[in-house]
């Protein structure tokens, strides 16, 4: 990521003529405000600037368990790294703000309210003026006292992690490969989340709880037992009802926890989740009320000063601080109402908390009570613990006040509105839980009233839903995009589209756009190939105006057909740089402090010693941070400024390795007949073969080849996109569909042949097939399955369709067409492609590790 600093200069009326408004805390409830805000005209009124902590655009916190979980690289375009898509992750990435007329801050932490002379104060000496001011800082992650949790006063011991920020998960991913046992102190949402994206790492994670319920805010006993059932049954080891008194440290690192009863558990790792504080600090510093949080009134704003707001975890009202987003969300639109006048007597009157979590992997539903209070509480259970579900229902006075449920929670949606509006309920109250002969679930969704709440992590509602179909849209993920239902934790996906599709006229509606090869253009693959050869569109532009509605350019677009125009006219295509990622505009991979790793290539993971004399030369020359070898069997230089990167490739000499984009990269081969006893077949000549010829192939995903000398599978072929491996008898088994990263699928054997050459053949004509026909960012994994191996062993090996020839000739062509990037485009071909054209803010680097493993 790279933080940027917009001008604010574009959106609205002179920023002359419009009051100043500042919001400091960049996260989820800040941004949310932001967008209310916007949503109200708020870009006409204000000359908006936004301070935040941390060096980022906006992301979804709610998403960090998935960070941690993926086990597949980090958030940035890692050449090991499978299946995460790091957009997902950002809710208003930098880009964002400019196009908004926002100034953002990233990474720059206000100290100080002047509120007489109405001013912040930021950590870098800045003074920002403010007529209306929100804050929106959020919390932090409380770290209970105790021996051997901090190595200063500032820094955690080496080892120990919170879990509040992207710099946590990062931290914990950088520290995970050489862990193999991890104790998470607190077994609430958080700690559970965190353990189970630890496990996901194949490393051994203790929960230690202090109660013996798990998640004890959310739910009651025997709720509990059965999710500590599921768990264990995933291979965590709980530790209930048993307190931590010590961290034990080692050589200045953790080595493992000591509890209350004087007992020990060696760790590698602890991650500290024992709960949260609001960060009221500066409201403190700047003489704003505080308790638990920055006391507000109902339009949320400080009792002590009507022109300074407050949203989010670090306000309280009437009592009450929230921490989850419903709540967060409802703050936000009231806030948005007084600040823009849009109804200036709204107010905020409290919320009733409804939860819907997936923890671990178990979907968990909570509202109201736990359990029954009074001895006339009505009270409906079901536990079938062998499935690990639990249900409960409390009725009181004849309405719902209470609800949990536990691996099973369908219907969630029906008790959510039956406890938001008090609703009647049926007499037979076992029908809160089960369909008995009722109503099927699509019939249940149309009969929900409006003001269900569908998407808790966005404040979604079925009428906000209903009102995008009405308003034209068309499709599920129309109404998503509009309204950003689903794209919070994504576990409301499936209401959210029978909500959508009930509304455009029944379950059976179909969702068009789900065909689409690009969403900017509403063609599927077949038919934009079709159309794109026989007008000759050879340029974004030209596909754009043709055939996109109204001729509008669309950016989600632009990398997808990008690479479409590339495969299909791999000679005359009319390159247009903003149709490339940043990766395939500098030929490098851009990490998560802003800098790039260069990759060069070595075909079949074969080196010389000359190559490698110049890469240490060129490591040397430029003070390379870190020299890392890949999973791809390659030499990774790691740390290289935007600006350095012309230079690098011009000492290094050497061919890319085609480290980045979405298309062919390595082959990967073990030593075969070379020096093997077992070697059946020359493993590393053919990788050679394969990598020289297909390098560079764009595809609609990126593509990882594997040749093994013999079954033993060295070279890991059965989990490649293609994998090769040789046999008894002088033959080459060619597996395709193959994948070990965030999914794990053992390839098919799509042929057996007898020959060096025909395998280089199959694979090239596989190859053609699946970037003719996949979905953009579809992997061979996803793609074999769904064209089903009969068919492909058909169309490829067989020919039954005649096609074969042609497949080959035009991959023939992609071949033909190569042309080493480094070697073509040393000069700048862009304004700005290898210098920013924005004003930066240096970040945080990467720290880098030495040899032995710690950080330099």
């Amino acid at each position: 990521m790279t933080a940027t600093l917009g001008t604010g200069q574009e959106a609205g009326t002179p920023a002359l003529d419009r009051a100043k408004l500042v919001v400091v805390g960049n996260g989820m409830s800040g941004a949310r405000a932001l967008e209310e805000i916007l949503t109200r005209g708020g870009a006409d009124l204000f000359d908006i600037t936004v301070f935040g902590d941390e060096p980022y655009g906006n992301y979804n916190r709610i998403l960090l368990s998935e960070v941690l979980a993926k086990a597949a690289g980090a958030a940035v375009d890692n050449e090991d790294a499978d299946g995460w898509d790091p957009d997902e992750l950002y809710l208003n990435p930098v880009d964002w703000y400019a196009e908004n007329g926002i100034t953002l801050h990233a990474g720059v932490r206000i100290v100080r309210i002047d509120r007489h002379a109405k001013v912040v104060m930021g950590d870098d000496g800045s003074v920002t003026p403010y007529d209306t001011l929100v804050l929106a800082t959020g919390s932090r992650s409380f770290f209970p006292p105790m021996d051997g949790m901090w190595a200063s006063r500032t820094e955690l011991t080496p080892g120990v992690f919170g879990f509040r920020s992207l710099d946590d998960a990062n931290g914990m991913l950088d520290h995970v490969a050489d862990a193999r046992t991890a104790v998470v102190i607190g077994g609430g949402l958080l700690g559970l989340e965190a353990a189970a994206g630890l496990q996901a790492h194949g490393l051994a994670v203790h929960v230690v709880h202090p109660t013996e319920v798990l998640m004890n805010q959310q739910l009651e006993a025997d709720a509990s037992r059965v999710l500590r059932s599921k768990l264990e049954d995933m291979g965590m080891h709980m530790h209930l009802g048993v307190k931590t008194s010590e961290i034990l440290v080692t050589d200045g690192a953790v080595s493992g926890v000591r509890f209350t009863d004087g007992s020990d558990l060696a760790c590698d790792m602890v991650v500290v989740t024992a709960g949260i504080r609001p960060n009221i600090g500066l409201a403190m510093v700047s003489g704003l009320e505080t308790q638990r949080a920055i006391v507000v009134d109902d339009r949320m704003r400080s009792v002590d000063d009507d022109d300074i707001f407050v949203v989010g975890e670090c306000a309280q009202h009437r009592g009450e601080v929230y921490g989850v987003v419903g709540p967060l969300w409802e703050q936000a639109a009231v806030l948005a109402d007084v600040v823009t006048g849009a109804d200036p007597d709204a107010a905020y009157h409290g919320s009733r908390l409804t939860t819907k979590l997936k923890v671990a992997g178990v979907d968990v539903a909570q509202m109201g009570v736990k359990g029954p209070e009074r001895e006339s509480d009505e009270f409906v259970q079901f536990s079938e613990t062998g499935r690990g579900v639990y249900q409960t229902v409390i009725i009181r006075d004849g309405t719902l006040i209470g609800a949990t449920l536990v691996g099973d929670v369908s219907k969630v949606a029906a008790l959510t509105q039956a406890f938001d509006s008090r609703s009647a309920l049926p007499e037979e109250r076992v029908k809160l839980l089960f369909d008995l002969g009722s109503a099927d679930d699509a019939a249940s969704a149309a009969d929900l009233p409006d003001d269900t709440q569908i998407c808790n992590c966005n404040g979604v509602s079925k009428g906000d839903l209903v009102g995008c179909v009405h308003g034209g849209a068309e499709t599920v993920s129309a109404c998503m995009d509009a309204t950003r239902a689903g794209k919070g934790c994504g576990s409301c996906k499936g209401l959210v589209r029978e909500v959508v599709e009930a509304a455009l006229g029944g379950a059976g509606a179909e969702d068009p756009a789900d065909s689409y090869y690009v969403p900017g253009i509403p063609l599927d693959k077949p038919t934009l190939m079709h159309e794109i050869r026989t007008r000759e569109l050879k340029s974004l532009s030209a596909v754009f105006a043709t055939l996109a509605p109204e001729g509008r350019e669309d950016v989600g677009s632009k990398m997808g057909l990008t690479a479409l125009l590339r495969m299909m006219w791999p000679h005359d295509h009319v390159d247009e740089r903003d149709g490339r990622f940043i990766n395939d505009r500098v030929h490098a991979n851009i990490q998560r402090d802003g800098t790039f790793s260069v990759v060069p290539r070595m075909s079949g993971g074969v080196t010389s010693p000359d190559q490698l004399r110049r890469i240490a030369d060129v490591a040397d020359k430029h003070d390379i941070p870190m020299v890392k070898l890949t999973g791809g069997q390659r030499i990774d230089l790691l740390g290289v400024p935007k600006e350095k990167l012309q230079e690098v490739w011009a000492d290094l000499d050497m061919p890319s390795g085609w480290a980045y984009g979405k298309s062919f990269r390595t082959v990967k081969t073990c030593v075969g007949t070379d020096f093997c006893r077992f070697g059946l077949g020359d493993s590393t000549r053919l990788g050679i073969d394969l990598e020289e010829r297909y390098k560079g192939v764009e595809g609609p995903a990126k593509m990882k080849l594997a040749v093994s000398g013999c079954p033993r599978n060295c070279a890991e072929s059965m989990v490649k996109d293609v994998g090769i491996v040789a046999v008894e008898g002088g033959q080459w088994q060619i597996y395709v569909g193959g994948a070990a990263g965030a999914t794990i699928r053992k390839g098919d054997i799509l042929a057996t042949v007898d020959s060096h050459d025909e395998a280089v053949r199959i694979t090239g004509r596989f190859l053609q097939y699946y970037r003719e026909q996949a979905n953009w960012l579809e992997r061979t994994y996803d793609f074999v399955p769904r064209m089903g191996l009969d068919h492909l062993i058909a169309v490829v090996v067989d020919d039954v369709e005649g096609i074969a020839a042609e497949l080959d000739e035009r991959m023939q062509e992609a071949v033909d067409a190569y042309v080493d990037p480094w070697a073509a485009d040393q000069q700048e071909a862009t304004p700005g492609q290898f210098h920013d054209a924005l004003p930066m803010v240096p970040l945080p680097q990467v720290p880098v590790r030495s040899s032995e493993g710690a950080p330099a």
